[in-house]
């Protein structure tokens, strides 16, 4: 199974659709949303290419392939625009044998164990940690922070690549 997980799209239309450009060059059979997908938040400026609807429209084009965890920026109002469930705080994916839980970081980690692979979102900086679990973070679509760029992870046969929007990878982690 090969998934492509990203996160803090921010209604972004411009980045959405170059992650949605990853997502078909890849041949990706899931895309694992970590959520804040239609709205940027306070904190955040405008992203490039903001604007919520048509980030909606694009990701109801993929729905029957998409799983997505709530982020902090959103809310109960983007679910009845958004054709897949988005409110959950926690999702669990399994894979070729792994547990790969999603959630989008800004909640406590719910309990892992060893072989567990937690992916989060929320910092918009790419990490790839093991804290006796693996701890990973595709960074921002698009708002990336601390000079990282803008990706995801692309993860198959227990191995995760973490990759630019252009498909470029630059570190992969195996099981």
């Amino acid at each position: 199974m090969k998934l492509l997980i990203a996160s803090d799209i921010h209604g972004s239309a411009a980045w959405c659709e170059k992650l949605l450009e990853a997502f078909e060059r890849e041949e990706a059979d899931r895309l694992l949303l970590l959520g804040d997908i239609l709205y940027h938040g306070p904190r955040n400026p405008l992203p490039d290419g903001y604007a919520p609807h048509k980030v909606a429209e694009m990701l109801n084009g993929v729905a029957e392939k998409v799983i997505c965890v709530r982020g902090n920026c959103d809310s109960e109002v983007d679910q009845m625009v958004l054709g897949f469930p988005c409110l959950s705080d926690y999702a669990l994916v399994c894979a070729d044998g792994v547990n790969i839980y999603l959630s989008h970081g800004h909640r406590a980690v719910p309990p892992m164990r060893g072989g567990d692979v937690y992916v989060t979102g929320h910092t918009h900086v790419p990490l790839a940690e093991r804290e006796g679990f693996l701890h990973l973070n595709p960074g921002s679509v698009s708002l990336p922070k601390e000079n990282s760029g803008r990706g995801y992870i692309l993860y198959s046969d227990k191995k995760f690549s973490f990759r630019t929007l252009d498909g470029e990878e630059y570190k992969n982690v195996s099981i």
